[in-house]
């Protein structure tokens, strides 16, 4: 099972072959359309992240003590953004996903190429998969 820094790794050295950020994007567009969908059933006001322009649902499940996440957005940028978060952080421990730093998505100049209202719903979804490790690491001790 690869670590969360392996795969942040492996989506900088991704990010580094595009030589502009139209061809970034059309990257994000693409990791987006392979995301693992929520059910419909978690489509709910519960699972939408606070501080997002668009509607993002990310829903959480524990399995053999790992966070398995699925999402949506209705925004394909977005959809990208948590595509690549998703890959980033499911199948991972709680206590690794709470100790992981995301500097990665400093180095891949993400933040800086976002609009002020989509870093910031970057930073809500950074935010709720953290509050699901912390809600499920506590389940495990």
């Amino acid at each position: 099972m690869e670590t969360i820094t392996e795969k942040q790794q492996e989506v900088i050295e991704e990010f580094s072959l595009f030589e502009d950020w139209m061809q970034r994007y059309e990257y994000m567009i693409d990791l987006g359309k392979s995301l693992p969908l929520i059910s419909e059933e978690h489509k709910t006001e519960d699972n939408i992240i606070k501080g997002c322009q668009s509607k993002v649902w990310v829903h959480a499940g524990l399995e053999d003590d790992r966070l398995v996440f699925t999402a949506d957005s209705d925004a394909i940028i977005t959809k990208g953004i948590i595509a690549i978060l998703i890959r980033v952080f499911s199948n991972q421990p709680p206590k690794a996903i709470l100790e992981a730093q995301t500097d990665f998505i400093d180095q891949i100049g993400l933040k800086e190429h976002l609009s002020p209202t989509r870093a910031n719903g970057l930073v809500s979804m950074i935010k709720q998969i953290k509050m699901y490790a912390v809600a499920y690491q506590t389940q495990l001790n």
